[in-house]
């Protein structure tokens, strides 16, 4: 049987690497997606594809951007003081960009519906207004007495897009989005909260990742923490819940996934990643978790590789590592809204586009395709990437010099490049050292 890649409507994409919660997926969405073959991702029993007898086959070339004319991109106007981006999300209506800097301002960034913009929503094409309250409030975290080295910021927005919760070292602060004003705060340190999830079917329910390892399900509405969950030996730096599965899966620095019952709370499964030869986990940083809109398979991000995990089983299905054109570390990545493509970010400034089901580079965009000239990209890059929550080739980067940039294919190519073929129709093989005339990505043995 042949592969057909998995179709599932526009929704706003799940929880991602950049601290995004993941919406209430529709049950028609999830039928479309077991229909449409999920579980073809982890299929290797394909029969070979035969060319048609006299048809010349052009050979498959990775897409690669370098110049600005090459794409759309538009760096985001900003009248405030620059600060590193930590964290960056789309809103859920699509329409507006809110990132966090290092310095606990947040800054958010609406797109008008005019002439040139008839649908109002997020886009390369038309500069948004850098927006604020009419009182001038800004929307800046408690930072307790963290040292600024130290401090892990996490956001997440609430699925009407009216309340924004956030911490920057200090106490969690729970902002309206309309007035910037603080609505509560809770959960002082220490321990400093790292990341923060609502749960999607309740949110009053928040999981709150610590920098002690624990986790903490608190209620806001009546100020109580419910549960606290022990399984990590190191901060949380990931978290994000499945509603087909009713669990909770929670990353950490000590390169650990686990799995948690959420009607319980109980500990179900955990597992250590994989990390690649010569790679020291140690050294590892965070480890971003993200589930695809089937709600079953699982991105894992960590800086020397992306992965596919099985949720249900915490198996690893596939995975990609740096190598050849692509030796940087990967600095942040996030499947696109329709879970098809996979935007990983890397700390060169190069950007990959990844075919979400195979992990196979399929386009390759160069700092120079969006970075002013002069721009020095060992110093200046992406820290962390959004993907728009309904246009399915639209993401924004969020750079260590304070700027925000949002990229999308020309209209006339409508796409990022095209994805590679299967080698002879069958799954991509194992290889430690692929290039891009003939990459694969490893699958993980039976």
């Amino acid at each position: 049987p042949v592969v057909n890649p998995m179709m599932v409507g526009p929704v706003s994409s799940a929880v991602g690497t950049v601290d995004r919660v993941a919406p209430a997926v529709t049950v028609a969405g999830l039928a479309s997606g077991v229909q449409n073959g999920v579980d073809a991702t982890l299929s290797v029993d394909i029969k070979p594809r035969m060319p048609d007898e006299g048809a010349e086959k052009k050979p498959w070339k990775l897409t690669e951007i370098t110049e600005p004319g090459q794409c759309r991109s538009i760096r985001l106007p900003d009248t405030l003081s620059p600060s590193k981006v930590s964290r960056l999300i789309y809103t859920n209506s699509g329409v507006a960009l809110l990132a966090l800097g290092m310095n606990a301002v947040h800054k958010l960034w609406k797109w008008q519906r005019n002439d040139r913009n008839p649908t109002g929503k997020a886009g390369a094409n038309v500069a948004p207004q850098l927006w604020q309250p009419a009182s001038g409030n800004l929307m800046t975290n408690d930072v307790g007495e963290t040292s600024a080295e130290e401090v892990v910021p996490c956001i997440a927005l609430s699925k009407n897009d009216s309340y924004v919760m956030s911490a920057s070292g200090g106490k969690v602060s729970l902002f309206n989005m309309m007035t910037f004003k603080v609505m509560t705060t809770f959960i002082p340190p220490p321990p400093a909260a790292t990341f923060l999830a609502f749960h999607p079917q309740d949110n009053n329910i928040i999981a709150i990742g610590m920098e002690d390892s624990t986790i903490q399900i608190y209620n806001v509405r009546v100020d109580e923490v419910k549960s606290k969950l022990k399984g990590h030996q190191k901060r949380i730096t990931g978290l994000c819940f499945s509603n087909v599965l009713n669990v909770l899966v929670s990353s950490g620095a000590d390169a650990q996934l686990c799995v948690w019952g959420t009607d319980g709370w109980e500990k179900r499964k955990s597992k250590p990643l994989q990390i690649p030869a010569g790679r020291s986990p140690a050294a590892a940083g965070d480890t971003r978790v993200q589930f695809h809109n089937d709600q079953v398979h699982l991105l894992v991000v960590h800086e020397s590789h992306l992965a596919i995990y099985d949720a249900a089983k915490l198996e690893r299905s596939r995975q990609w590592m740096p190598w050849d054109t692509m030796p940087a570390s990967i600095s942040n990545a996030i499947y696109s809204c329709d879970s098809q493509l996979v935007f990983a970010s890397f700390t060169d400034g190069v950007v990959g586009v990844f075919d979400a089901e195979s992990l196979r580079l399929r386009c390759r965009l160069a700092p120079s395709a969006y970075l002013p000239p002069g721009v020095n990209s060992s110093v200046v890059y992406p820290l962390v990437v959004a993907a728009h929550p309904s246009e399915q080739n639209q993401f924004a980067l969020g750079l260590t010099d304070g700027g925000i940039e949002v990229l999308e294919p020309l209209e006339s190519e409508g796409k990022w490049g095209v994805g590679p073929p299967a080698d002879n129709g069958t799954v991509s093989s194992v290889s430690s050292t692929p290039n891009p005339g003939n990459q694969t990505s490893e699958q993980a043995p039976r």
